[in-house]
This record gives structure tokens, C-alpha cells and sequence, in this order.
């Protein structure tokens, strides 16, 4: 009896170290500009300030908008980095490629900078009920002197792209689209730099 009674007391314990492990998926949030390369066309430095995040978007897991409103990310899928540090090195390669400036700085630099700008990343995610991914960034420019920082532009950029009809969605789609809701974004971002990068 005992020992019938010892091995029911064990079976909890086997229990819980027979859970699982499941490999998260990954994937870079790195959408590739459109056109040739022109790197360092430009005339100006532009320093790049550290991407902020806005609440929520602190976490690496894809994050999805059901259409009852509600907010689900997916428990096994993330991006390989913080979003909004993947979305200020997107931008960095971004803005590199599009030649509108000499050079793009990172903080620390000892080069001048010409204009600085800052930049929040506002939303990503894939919107279920509207079939369609997400982006949005905040950005102010600005052009910083000894006593001053008078703003030269302040724009909020949305990006969108379409998500397949199928449902349940799997992550991979949501991921591709979502990274193109950003490409797309930057670009709106591109064409309000281009206007004061002479």
C-alpha cells in the first residue's frame, strides 16, 4: 500500500517535466527599399536618435488586432529584435540608400550633424478585422544649434499592406505583411525628408 501510495505522489513531478519545448519563430523586421542604391548624394549629415516605442510595443511577439477589438500576440512567434529597434535600423539602411544625405549618424558619432531626427514607433500589427497590416511612425526634425532646436518638419507616416483571406492566419504571412505596412511608412517618411534634405 506504501508503495503504491509513493508512486502516486510522483506523478505531479513527471508531469511537469514533460512539457514541451516549442522553438519560437522569428523573423527580421527588415523591409528592403525599392531602386538603386544612391548613398551619399546628399549634402547634409543626419543624425538618427534612438527609435522610441510606444506602450505595447516594447515586446518582441507579432502582434495581431482581432475584429472584435481585442489584442492577441502569437506565443510562439517574435521579431529578432524590440520593434522599434528593428524599425530605427531599417531606417538607418533606409534613409543610407536613398542618397538624401552625405551620411546617416548614429548617437555617439563625433561627426556634425545637420538635422537630427527623432522617431516613434507608433503601431505595427496585423488588423484581422480589416485584412490588412499595420504601421505607423511619429517623426520630428529638427536642426540643432548651441542654444536651439528649431523643428524644420513633424509628420506621423501610416503604412499598410493587404493580409491573405485565409483564417486562422498563420504567423509567416502576418510577419511578411507587416514588414511591408513598414517599408511602406518609410517611404512616406523618404518623401517628407527629400522636402527639406537640400
Amino acid at each position: 500500500m506504501a508503495g503504491s501510495l509513493a508512486g502516486l505522489a510522483a506523478l505531479p513531478a513527471c508531469s511537469a517535466i514533460q512539457t514541451p519545448y516549442v522553438e519560437p519563430l522569428r523573423f527580421p523586421l527588415a523591409p528592403d527599399r525599392p531602386g538603386p542604391m544612391r548613398v551619399g548624394q546628399g549634402r547634409r549629415t543626419l543624425l538618427l536618435r534612438l527609435t522610441r516605442a510606444a506602450p505595447g510595443l516594447e515586446g518582441r511577439l507579432l502582434r495581431s488586432v482581432n475584429p472584435d477589438g481585442t489584442v492577441g500576440v502569437e506565443t510562439y512567434a517574435e521579431w529578432t529584435a524590440p520593434p522599434a529597434e528593428g524599425a530605427e535600423d531599417a531606417l538607418r539602411r533606409w534613409l543610407t540608400a536613398s542618397g538624401l544625405y552625405a551620411a546617416v549618424l548614429a548617437p555617439g558619432s563625433r561627426a556634425p550633424a545637420d538635422l537630427t531626427l527623432e522617431m516613434e514607433l507608433v503601431a505595427l500589427h496585423a488588423d484581422l478585422g480589416r485584412g490588412e497590416a499595420r504601421a505607423a511612425i511619429s517623426a520630428v526634425l529638427l536642426r540643432e544649434t548651441l542654444l536651439t532646436s528649431p523643428v524644420v518638419a513633424q509628420s506621423v507616416n501610416i503604412g499598410t499592406a493587404p493580409l491573405p483571406p485565409e483564417r486562422p492566419l498563420r504567423p509567416e504571412p502576418r510577419a511578411r505583411a507587416m514588414v511591408q505596412a513598414l517599408g511602406n511608412a518609410l517611404a512616406g517618411l523618404e518623401s517628407v525628408l527629400a522636402r527639406h534634405a537640400a
